[in-house]
């Protein structure tokens, strides 16, 4: 399989999840010019132009979530997902679904104010995202992972997300169920390989 990527961003996952599946896999860095477009060669693979982009066979599928849930689903002895039927199942793919559509996207106001278009965008991302998170941290109470009793592709999705949120004031993993989780979950193999692969830098709380 071929994970296309750039470090730091919303590939962190599916390069998480590949890692901690332990199947073979290569990475393929996307070239882009300096107004940031993608090469040709990319926007023929993935017309949309985003990162990430995975291929897995005749398979070529966008998506950061989408990915995450195909590997789990195609791997299920990595155990990246409860088994399908599950109560858990569901719960999976509700919080994986709000992870994406509703943080992620509250994420790129933060980063990217000015895409949309009026004032204040980015004061009003901060302040939905400290709510969400606030959220998160409330349900992680008490318990390790976000779904039923080990990580799965929504705590790999999780951990990207908080790391985005270390720009906040205060920062995401400032709330301490969320440290604990962020920790918690850097401390799997997967999420070390991927760190390592991309050249990310460990935060400080890490690195302590």
């Amino acid at each position: 399989m071929r994970l296309h990527y750039l470090p730091g961003t919303a590939a962190m996952a599916p390069h998480a999840s590949l890692a901690e599946i332990g199947v073979p896999y290569e990475l393929v860095r996307v070239e882009r010019d300096e107004d940031g477009r993608p090469s040709d060669a990319y926007l023929a693979l993935n017309p949309w132009g985003k990162i990430p982009t995975l291929e897995d066979g005749d398979l070529v599928l966008t998506e950061s979530a989408a990915i995450c849930l195909h590997l789990a689903e195609r791997f299920p002895d990595a155990r990246l997902a409860p088994p399908p039927g599950t109560l858990e199942r569901s719960e999976l793919y509700r919080w994986l679904m709000w992870l994406t559509n509703t943080v992620q996207m509250t994420q790129l106001r933060h980063f990217y104010p000015h895409r949309y278009g009026t004032e204040g965008v980015k004061e009003a991302a901060d302040a939905e995202l400290h709510a969400y998170y606030d959220l998160i941290d409330e349900h992680l109470s008490g318990r390790a992972w976000l779904v039923g009793d080990g990580r799965t592709v929504c705590d790999l999705f999780l951990f990207m997300l908080t790391r985005w949120g270390r720009f906040l004031e205060p920062p995401a993993w400032e709330r301490p169920n969320l440290r604990a989780h962020f920790l918690r979950t850097l401390e799997l193999p997967g999420v070390r390989k991927m760190i390592e692969e991309q050249g990310l830098e460990l935060p400080e709380l890490a690195a302590s």
